[in-house]
């Protein structure tokens, strides 16, 4: 196969590239079928990538997708767990991580950042669910957020998360973690207002069930009470 044939990512991954800068270098961590960063050095924007993978099937997808379109000098297809991934020789400026849970990226993050990150890297997320948890891991480690955006693609929601690392000191309140300091301030857009709805009714549900128990539970009803008035300040 050609370097020439233009590799078309879906909206989630493009969205995924427009925060990454001329000239980084990146580690794709879960790269799968490497595609993120060969359509980015197909297209100029970086000159090198690491592209990780922890299962071995997904891994040698990758590692012939790469070879495929010619590209085995600038990306590096590694079998690694996590950030483990990524060598002090890659020099890297941007870790991506898409398409897993919220939980999983906060775990992976905080497994190999202080033996893997040198603490400059900028971080470009997109967890499919339990986006509070990636948040929560940016404010621990003072990492600022300096973009969210979110899409519907196959009739799935998914947001993308942009932080750096900050020396002033990063705050965000319980509201921020939930819906994101950059997305709540744009309530009004459809696909925010698809989400928090659908998410509000699904609390709803759960509260009732929980309130026809003979026995209700009472610190988790007051938890998912507490989520269904915050939901229910920013949907229409």
């Amino acid at each position: 196969m050609s370097n020439l044939e233009q590799i078309h990512l879906s909206q989630r991954l493009a969205t995924v590239a427009q925060h990454i800068q001329q000239g980084d270098r990146i580690a794709d961590i879960g790269s799968d079928h490497a595609y993120l960063p060969i359509a980015l050095v197909q297209s100029g924007r970086i000159p090198a990538a690491v592209a990780g993978e922890v299962v071995p099937g997904p891994f040698h997808l990758a590692e012939e997708h790469v070879a495929q379109y010619g590209l085995a000098a600038q990306i590096k297809v590694r079998l690694a767990d996590g950030l483990a991934a990524i060598k002090p020789a890659d020099r890297i400026t941007a870790v991506t991580i898409a398409g897993m849970g919220g939980t999983l990226i906060h775990d992976i993050l905080e497994a190999g950042y202080q033996q893997h990150l040198r603490g400059t890297e900028r971080l470009i997320l997109q967890p499919n669910v339990g986006e509070n948890r990636v948040r929560e891991w940016l404010l621990a480690h003072q990492y600022a957020i300096t973009a969210e955006e979110i899409l519907e693609e196959d009739q799935h929601i998914y947001e993308v998360i942009a932080a750096a690392p900050s020396a002033a000191p990063v705050h965000y309140d319980e509201a921020d973690l939930y819906f994101g300091p950059f997305l709540r301030q744009h309530p009004h857009n459809s696909v925010f207002q698809a989400k928090w709805q659908d998410r509000l009714q699904r609390e709803q549900r759960v509260l009732r069930e929980l309130q026809k128990a003979q026995e209700v539970p009472t610190a988790k009803a007051a938890q998912h009470q507490h989520l269904v008035a915050m939901i229910e300040e920013v949907v229409e």
